[in-house]
């Protein structure tokens, strides 16, 4: 039986990684969810999860104000998780964040989710960083009593994190940039959860922003060392010099994936909460280690056997 039926979110960028894990957790607690974005094939598989009259669509851009508030128009409470890395950071980020909570505001919606990320500064050097905190201040300016979660790294079984780390692992030598900085990996569905609950709960978690990292704070190289731990594998790991991975970002290219000025200033700065905002703690949440999980989906490189298999990778936000 639905639960809470009354009540329906829309998730702007449900389809991806940590968004599919949002509908889950919003689905198991028998809310009513509508997925919002420009493609919404890309969520075809979270429907299964759903009772009938529980899930629902909406194609969405969030360049496009009346598609945006299409998505919106009878909920009661929505997520932003939208992000990007490139051009169009500025029109998501910040345009796009300010036409969410602009419209949301209008119709007078209950509750309102921000995913940020840790890191997010109006001055900050990279242009993800900056237009992170730039959507932050617009939303807050519209809707004060939204909610900001600032995730660190963020793992799971279908990350373009681990996945992407234990394919590379498959050579002899496994090139290390970033080596000495330093973050604090949260598990996807601990986010999930935190973000679902802050949706549901305005009265307690609305007008606050939330620092959200795992249970320990690991260098570049310590997360490395863990996932090639779990899949059983044995590359030398070469932490690279931060001048090689300076040049590198310049090129646009890391052995084995893309590399961009923006990412490679946001790995430098690293990702660990600050210990002013609150974390996982107040949702009542036990932070999972990715040693706990890891090998649910690492396993499957153990021993190198089926290092040839195509790997489904998705973006983290």
């Amino acid at each position: 039986m639905i639960e809470r039926a009354e009540e329906l979110v829309t998730v702007f960028g449900g389809g991806g990684f940590v968004g599919r894990h949002v509908c889950e957790s919003l689905l198991k607690r028998g809310v009513r969810v509508r997925i919002a974005q420009r493609d919404p094939r890309q969520a075809y598989t979270i429907q299964p999860l759903a009772q009938v009259g529980q899930f629902g669509f909406a194609q969405a851009d969030l360049t496009k104000p009346e598609s945006v508030r299409h998505a919106l128009k009878g909920a009661t409470a929505a997520i932003n998780l939208s992000g990007v890395f490139g051009k169009a950071m500025q029109a998501v980020h910040v345009d796009g964040a300010r036409t969410v909570v602009d419209r949301a505001a209008e119709l007078g919606l209950n509750a309102l989710v921000q995913v940020s990320a840790i890191g997010a500064d109006p001055s900050s050097e990279s242009n993800y960083g900056r237009t992170k905190g730039e959507g932050e201040a617009a939303v807050l300016a519209s809707f004060p009593a939204a909610t900001i979660i600032r995730p660190s790294l963020v793992f799971g079984p279908d990350d373009d994190l681990t996945n992407r780390f234990a394919s590379m692992a498959r050579l002899p030598f496994l090139p290390v940039i970033a080596a000495n900085s330093k973050f604090q990996p949260v598990y996807v569905r601990d986010l999930a959860k935190a973000i679902a609950t802050a949706a549901l709960e305005p009265e307690r978690y609305g007008g606050k922003v939330y620092e959200i990292g795992g249970p320990q704070v690991m260098s570049m190289v310590e997360l490395h060392q863990a996932i090639i731990a779990l899949t059983g594998q044995t590359p030398g790991l070469l932490p690279l010099p931060d001048l090689f991975g300076d040049a590198l970002s310049r090129l646009g290219f890391l052995p084995g994936a893309p590399l961009t000025r923006d990412q490679w200033l946001m790995l430098q700065r690293g990702s660990v909460p600050s210990g002013a905002e609150p974390g996982l703690e107040a949702f009542g949440i036990k932070p999972t280690p990715l040693a706990a999980v890891g090998g649910e989906w690492l396993g499957r490189f153990h021993g190198n056997r089926f290092a040839g298999r195509r790997i489904h990778l998705t973006a983290t936000n």
